[in-house]
């Protein structure tokens, strides 16, 4: 095989047109094979083949700098640059990033989980370049989703003004990962559409150059003629008037084509983009077919496209998009909001039984917080659909616009905790300590999917600001499910196991641990507490003083950062109470970006495990155990 041979990008270099396109085919082989194994982000990287071989035919990374915005379709590069070898650990424990990495390759140049970024790094390292006398490429790989967030625009605005030497390809496969939506969008839709554009604009300006120049009046005339005729006929418009030199659309599975075009773009001395027209999934007909599904899989069976996935109760994501629509049949205030995610959040069923009342805002998470404040000055109930991660991009919203309003805006926050593979950018750890500190907010974590059902009827009920409901990219625990939805008190916590020689104030999905621990100590003599603090904020303060008035050991544990976070605030609670003394004991996770691998993985490495919490159990409550 012609891959086997390729161990940087220097081996691409001296092929030949037919074996760099051998080359592409060998190498989407290889992704379909590796990824029915591993899962992953596949029909992504499956679009960007020839464009990923074509960068490193010409260019000569880490010399020159391609970043790649998100991350998440750079599998292809992985491979060109001598970590091919390490594909069967990709996205496990210890293993291969399923995004950019700094520390993984002296290629890896730039590193985001997050979309829309590429275009600022980009432009802060072709200022440093320029600054440091160096004369390398600057190239930004950026796709047409991605390109609808505010960062991206701004970045394109400083881009065009600077006019330094910097190269932007626009990965256009008219899919992010939901379908794009928006103007842009339709804006690319129509360039994409223009099968005559080329033909038109020689036309145009070979009659223009016809014309006499017999004066200055004439020659002002025939160029705003030409103006004219770029706007009717001439796409990237847009992007010529920010200041860049637009190319395109190409093919962007056309090799010859893609080389040559981004050869012409290398000699432009400023700003340029390059259009590229991809199919998302291209070579494998299932991902092609549906590439939504197919964005980031499982593994699967490579001759049927079968996805091979455990059977088990559903995920709380299934569970909140269920009772959302329950909810809203009940209530025609319910309005269901997503940055570009309504697959992810569990949407599509309510999209498709109220399309009115469901808007997806494209990658565009601050839009999306402050569209939902103003639905919720005119009396509608908002459903923030979110993933943790991509809340965090609109902190300032949820400060400034929500909070500080005291506006009903419901936050159905995704992805709370560990989300195993998707590693470190994707964590869902810190929504706890950066609501908590907000005044005004409510925030709930349920125990299990049946309570997932009651907090959503407690914050489609509640009116008094904005509320929170997190859950986790988990299963539920297979419980039974109530028919009758009612309202939580905001504010109180259950005890699910009683005990008076110590207590574990657990979390969400923490509380299986804290009742298995309490399980291995009774066999010790020893009756631990285990209390479902399903509120987070505001704590059942009667609750914490009762303990206090006990005066037995406390052990708080979340799935959410040590620092700011529940445990924290118990430790805050009884400081402004002024109870001094108690023995308290925080479990969370430690001040460190934790890796990617499985949630249990990551759960044992930072010790939110039932073995954990009976060590610290054990020491807080020694005569116990020395008795039993």
């Amino acid at each position: 095989m012609l891959l086997d041979q390729i161990h940087g990008p220097e081996d691409l270099k001296a092929l030949t047109a037919e074996q760099l396109e051998q080359l592409a085919a060998e190498t989407r082989q290889f992704l379909i094979e590796k990824l029915s194994v591993t899962g992953g982000h596949l029909a992504s990287n499956l679009g960007v083949v020839e464009l990923t071989i074509a960068l490193h035919y010409l260019f000569d990374s880490p010399t020159d700098k391609f970043i790649y915005d998100v991350g998440h379709q750079s599998y292809v590069h992985k491979m060109l640059t001598g970590r091919m070898g390490r594909f069967d650990t990709l996205r496990k424990y210890h293993g291969m990033c399923g995004f950019v990495k700094r520390a993984e390759s002296e290629h890896d140049v730039w590193e985001a989980g997050h979309s829309s970024t590429s275009l600022s790094a980009a432009m802060g390292m072709a200022v440093a370049r320029d600054l440091n006398r160096d004369a390398n490429r600057v190239v930004a790989l950026i796709g047409d989703g991605a390109l609808t967030g505010g960062m991206a625009l701004e970045a394109l605005n400083h881009i065009g003004h600077e006019k330094r030497k910097l190269m932007v390809i626009l990965n256009d496969n008219e899919m992010s990962i939901a379908p794009n939506v928006g103007a842009l969008s339709n804006y690319l839709a129509r360039i994409r559409s223009d099968r005559h554009y080329k033909k038109a604009k020689e036309e145009v300006e070979h009659l223009i150059k016809k014309v006499p120049a017999i004066g200055g009046t004439l020659a002002k005339t025939a160029e705003r003629l030409k103006d004219a005729f770029k706007y009717m006929v001439v796409p990237g418009v847009w992007f010529e008037e920010l200041g860049l030199t637009y190319f395109g659309p190409i093919d962007g599975h056309n090799l010859p084509l893609l080389i040559e075009t981004l050869k012409q773009a290398d000699k432009v001395n400023g700003p340029v983009l390059v259009h590229v027209i991809t199919t998302k999934g291209k070579g494998y007909s299932p991902a092609e077919a549906d590439s939504h599904t197919w964005h980031g899989i499982s593994p699967y069976k490579i001759e049927s496209g079968q996805v091979l996935k455990t059977v088990g109760p559903p995920m709380y994501t299934e569970v909140f998009g269920k009772t959302l629509i329950e909810l809203a049949e009940q209530d025609p205030r319910l309005v269901a909001i997503t940055p570009a995610m309504p697959g992810g959040s569990g949407l599509l069923p309510f999209a498709k039984r109220f399309p009115d009342r469901m808007f997806d805002v494209g990658i565009a998470e601050q839009h999306a917080a402050t569209f939902s404040a103003g639905l919720a000055t005119i009396g509608l109930k908002p459903v923030f659909a979110v993933y943790s991660t991509f809340l965090q991009r609109a902190y300032d919203q949820v400060v400034h616009d929500i909070c500080r309003a005291n506006l009903n805006v419901i936050f159905a926050i995704d992805r709370a905790g560990f989300v195993g593979p998707d590693g470190e950018t994707h964590h869902g750890v810190y929504d706890i300590a950066y609501l908590r500190s907000i005044p005004n907010m409510v925030l709930m974590m349920p125990k299990d999917e049946n309570e997932l059902r009651h907090m959503m009827k407690t914050a489609v009920s509640y009116n008094d600001g904005p509320i929170a409901v997190r859950y986790a990219r988990i299963n539920g625990l297979g419980v039974p499910m109530d028919e009758t939805l009612k309202e939580i008190p905001i504010g109180t916590w259950e005890v699910v196991r009683p005990g008076n020689d110590a207590v574990i104030l657990a979390v969400g999905p923490m509380i299986p641990a804290a009742l298995e621990a309490a399980e291995a100590m009774a066999k010790e003599g020893t009756q631990v507490r285990v209390v479902n603090a399903r509120f987070i904020k505001p704590m059942d303060e009667a609750m914490l003083n009762a303990i206090a008035g006990e005066d037995i050991p406390v052990i708080t544990v979340e799935e959410g950062t040590q620092l700011g976070g529940f445990g924290s605030g118990v430790l805050e609670f009884y400081s402004l109470q002024g109870i001094y003394g108690l023995r308290i004991k925080l479990v969370g996770v430690p001040d460190y970006f934790v890796e990617h691998g499985s949630v249990k993985e990551q759960r044992q490495e930072v010790g939110l495990t039932a073995e954990r919490l009976v060590q610290e159990l054990q020491t807080l409550v020694p005569r116990k155990r020395q008795r039993a």
